[in-house]
């Protein structure tokens, strides 16, 4: 029986490429490949003459030789497609079509030059008041960048890089050992399948170079200390013309004189005198966004005392709403009294100022002591 046209089997014309013989290869081999088609003797018979065809028409020797001579050139002991049965490499049938059905899985997809880039991170500082308002600073980046001379193909004038003369753009070479065909990386292009026959003089063949990127930055309202900002592309340019990486930017917030955060609340410690503790008062306290707030004092205020005004805490992120400001007592005890300063106090003194009605908590804790040695004593 004769046996059929190569080119026929693969369906593609004389003067095919290898990439045009390859993806003619991959698709009919999936279709007919015995693990899809289970005690189907007519796929199994078309998937062999399918590999036989490949396996000499990607050959360049063998397929000059095919070209010139038909089937006559590889019979009669001639160098045949392979030593596995019926002149079938199964090895190296296995592997194309592996490569085809899980490549995009494993990431074993052979041929491509392009290399993602890596992602970058940026440690920033900011202050409370950027916290709440949000900003858009400029940062300054040393990173690689897509290289100039060749537009980041890495090849001089900015030419494409061309399929490997060794694998034929296939990233790995094959050599046969007996029964077994044995597969490596491709020595001439480290498994990438294409090289680049005039590397750009700027970045070496690369494609890109290193310099400074200036760039603004958007922080909203409402980020924390520990947050992080995601800016997709920005991170460093992809090898030979790969997809850029992404900067990553940590925020810390610096800590504020005035205010301590807890959320999406602030807390602010104010020093009372002791008389508007005593006699109540108003006070004027700082707010957030750098105005000023009225707070009315109660009479008799202690230290800790909390009071709280809404919506003059922090902004929320994402969310136009807002948290609560909290107001801190701390009753501050005079000094550097003048003599008559003294002489009221003492005044104040012997008309029952130290009473219990008057120092409530200062009475109840010395009764517990003296409770507590009474104890002991017994």
């Amino acid at each position: 029986m004769e046996k059929a046209d190569y080119y026929d089997l693969l369906g593609v014309s004389r003067d095919a490429d290898a990439a045009s013989l390859k993806s003619a290869y991959r698709k009919i081999a999936m279709e007919c490949h015995p693990d899809r088609n289970p005690d189907d003797k007519a796929a199994e018979a078309r998937f062999k003459e399918v590999n036989e065809a490949y396996e000499i028409l990607k050959d360049d020797q063998k397929r000059a030789a095919y070209d010139r001579y038909g089937h006559a050139a590889f019979e009669n002991g001639g160098a045949g497609p392979g030593a596995g049965r019926g002149g079938f490499d199964f090895a190296s049938g296995f592997a194309d079509i592996f490569d085809e059905m899980f490549g995009d899985f494993t990431g074993a997809r052979r041929g491509n030059t392009a290399t993602r880039g890596a992602d970058l991170r940026y440690n920033m500082e900011i202050s409370l008041e950027d916290a709440f308002r949000g900003r858009e600073p400029e940062v300054h980046l040393p990173t690689s960048v897509a290289c100039t001379a060749c537009s980041g193909s890495g090849a001089e004038g900015g030419a494409q890089p061309v399929s490997c003369p060794t694998c034929q753009g296939a990233g790995r070479v094959r050599a046969q050992q007996g029964f077994f065909t044995i597969e490596r990386t491709c020595p001439s292009c480290q498994g990438q399948g294409r090289v680049i026959d005039h590397p750009c003089a700027t970045c070496r063949g690369t494609g890109r170079e290193r310099k400074e990127k200036t760039l603004a930055v958007k922080i909203p309202p409402g980020v924390e200390d520990g947050n992080r900002i995601r800016v997709p592309g920005e991170g460093e340019a992809g090898l030979r013309g790969g997809p850029p990486g992404d900067l990553y930017i940590f925020l810390s917030v610096a800590p504020h004189p005035l205010f301590r955060r807890e959320g999406a609340d602030l807390y602010c410690r104010v020093p009372l005198p002791m008389t508007v503790a005593t006699l109540g008062g108003a006070i004027e306290v700082p707010t957030i966004e750098g105005g000023r707030a009225k707070v009315n004092i109660p009479a008799g205020a202690q230290t800790g005392h909390r009071l709280r005004l809404r919506n003059k805490g922090m902004a929320v992120l994402r969310s136009k709403s807002r948290g609560d400001m909290y107001i801190e007592a701390q009753v501050e005890t005079p000094v550097k009294l003048t003599k008559r300063q003294r002489e009221l106090l003492e005044e104040f003194d012997k008309a029952g100022g130290g009473h219990s009605k008057h120092q409530p908590e200062h009475h109840g804790f010395f009764a517990k002591v003296k409770e507590f040695w009474d104890d002991l004593t017994e």
